[in-house]
């Protein structure tokens, strides 16, 4: 046989394994950031679970995913509900309101800084 084949072959092996290694990293990382975002599960069981993720990582990580896994979307979307009500609330003390809005750019008319026709724009753009 050819060393193309051979070499071919090595190169499908080592990447068929980096890739199953790195899907497996994803898992371990997936189940470890689930752990911490549980607030429900006890110190000690997170300490149990991280603690066979270290001695026994392959049997304890499909334990996991079948014991646990229905809830890692949930607390998972959870969380992401959380940092999205964050944000928005953040951006609303920011943004301010389209009255505030309004007043400056009234001042900014009665100041003469801006034209009619540039106040009517910038009143349209606060109410839409």
């Amino acid at each position: 046989m050819p060393d193309f084949f051979v070499n071919l072959g090595s190169i499908i092996w080592y990447t068929l394994t980096i890739i199953i290694f790195i899907s497996y990293l994803f898992a371990i990382f997936a189940i470890i950031g689930d752990l911490f975002r549980d607030r429900e599960l006890s110190g000690g069981w997170k300490a149990l679970w991280i603690f066979f993720l270290i001695f026994l990582p392959f049997l304890t990580a499909l334990v996991y995913l079948i014991a646990r896994g229905g809830g890692m979307a949930a607390r998972a979307e959870a969380q992401v509900r959380q940092s999205k009500a964050v944000t928005d609330e953040y951006i609303r003390s920011v943004a301010g309101s389209p009255a505030d809005e309004i007043a400056r750019a009234k001042a900014l008319l009665d100041a003469g800084t801006i034209t009619t026709e540039e106040y009517a724009a910038l009143k349209a753009k606060a109410l839409s």
